[in-house]
């Protein structure tokens, strides 16, 4: 929808701050009861949700124009989605979200999108990666598996590598052991190989739109063409793309996350451990697998008012405020791997704090990235625990390279090699 079509809700925001903390709550120390890395680290208002409205309500009323500085607002939002969650718990007439990255798609429409992101559609538009990787190489992370390739080979599930372990040589051996563990418990799985293409969801965190329905209508006709009904993804980006951005254009096929998929394996045991790992962990909610990870609920419906003051809407709008995202499937697979003791961290499920990987940021504001990292790291390390697990590529490299650069030896897995080392 149009950022104008969002001016009602920038007239409503009550600039309440709820934005800038998880629920009150779900407090459990100062120290960790900040939800919003921007405001966090930028320390101004218009860093924040309610910041945001104010910025765009500026702009569609001809207010203010386009500076630097509003870029640096608008592009250092990482999309994380913790504010939109913390607001839905004190209202549910507001979706600072969605509002967000629309105010992003128009700085993009309108040539203010950031140097740092057009390099990187120009990979996209070469090469079908965000990663400035060859598309002759993204097959190579395969090259081991014996594992059929579709189009001239059939499977009934399709595993999604993704860019980042297509490309990541550290990260790719969990890429080749969830595509292992499936087959081994019995899953008839299959790849695409160098005709993957990027889900896209990266870039509509950016900001291009059109680029993202062009690489989502891509692989919805190579599905079509393979004849894929499942899809299954290690990447949290990819899920998010795939079960709740994808259906908006049609998309009609199952989706799971690895997680999901091998815990309903364990629980059927098809998939038992046989070796004991003697280790304290602690679990990081993914923001595309956890809060943004529930299923697209699709609505046409209208706003009205009550009185000409209260919000309903007709019929009754989906309401997504993180609660039904993927939270037990990883913890119940960590649990029940012998030895291993799981910790939790004070903000979890729909409240983790990001990784800082999202939304272009990384790329874009590499120190401020590397401090949210680091914030989720201190967490960690504030649990006890020995190790920090995650559900995706893109957190376990941000975790990785901000505590090297801290001096950090805490170890990052990916759930999918504890896995692997268990069985």
């Amino acid at each position: 929808m149009p950022l104008e079509d969002f001016a009602a809700e920038m007239d409503r925001c009550s600039q309440c701050s709820y934005c800038k903390w998880i629920p009150f709550d779900q407090m459990k120390s100062w120290r960790f009861a900040k939800n919003c890395p921007s405001i966090a680290y930028h320390n101004f208002n218009s860093h924040s949700a309610r910041g945001r409205y104010a910025v765009a309500r500026s702009l569609i009323k001809g207010l203010s124009s386009y500076t630097d500085t509003v870029r640096d607002i608008v592009f250092t939002c990482m999309t994380c989605g913790s504010c939109d969650v913390s607001c839905k718990v004190c209202r549910y007439n507001l979706e600072p979200l969605e509002m967000v990255r629309e105010l992003k798609f128009r700085l993009v429409e309108d040539g203010q999108g950031l140097e740092t992101h057009r390099d990187i559609m120009d990979s996209l538009d070469r090469e079908h990666n965000t990663m400035h990787q060859p598309l002759a190489e993204r097959r190579t992370w395969a090259d081991r598996l014996d594992v059929p390739r579709l189009f001239s080979e059939k499977a009934e599930v399709l595993f999604h590598a993704g860019c980042r372990f297509s490309y990541d040589k550290e990260l790719q051996p969990s890429a080749r052991a969830a595509v292992e563990l499936l087959r081994n418990a019995g899953v008839d799985v299959g790849i695409l190989g160098e005709r993957e293409m990027c889900c896209g969801g990266r870039v509509y965190s950016m900001g291009y739109r059109d680029e993202f329905a062009r690489l989502a209508r891509a692989n919805m006709r190579a599905w079509a063409m393979a004849g894929v009904e499942t899809v299954v993804t290690s990447c949290a980006d990819g899920y998010h793309a795939f079960k709740r951005l994808y259906p908006r254009l049609g998309s009609k096929v199952q989706v799971f996350h690895t997680v999901e998929f091998l815990a309903r394996l364990i629980k059927e045991k098809k998939l038992t451990f046989r070796s004991e790992i003697p280790i304290t962990v602690t679990y990081h909610d993914p923001c595309h697998l956890g809060r943004q990870g529930e299923p697209y609920i699709p609505w046409d419906g209208v706003e009205k008012k009550i009185k000409n003051q209260i919000v309903v809407y007709e019929p009754e709008k989906p309401r997504y405020n993180g609660a039904w995202g993927v939270y037990d499937p990883p913890r119940g697979i960590l649990r029940s791997i012998p030895g291993l003791e799981l910790v939790e961290m004070e903000r979890i499920r729909e409240y983790s704090w990001c990784c800082g990987a999202g939304g272009g940021v990384r790329e874009a504001f590499p120190e401020y990235s590397s401090w949210t990292a680091g914030e989720r790291i201190a967490e960690a390390r504030s649990t006890g625990a020995e190790a920090l697990v995650t559900a995706c590529p893109w957190c376990e490299r941000n975790f990785r390279d901000a505590a090297s650069s801290l001096g950090d030896t805490m170890p990052v897995y990916d759930i999918v090699e504890l896995v692997q080392k268990a069985v």
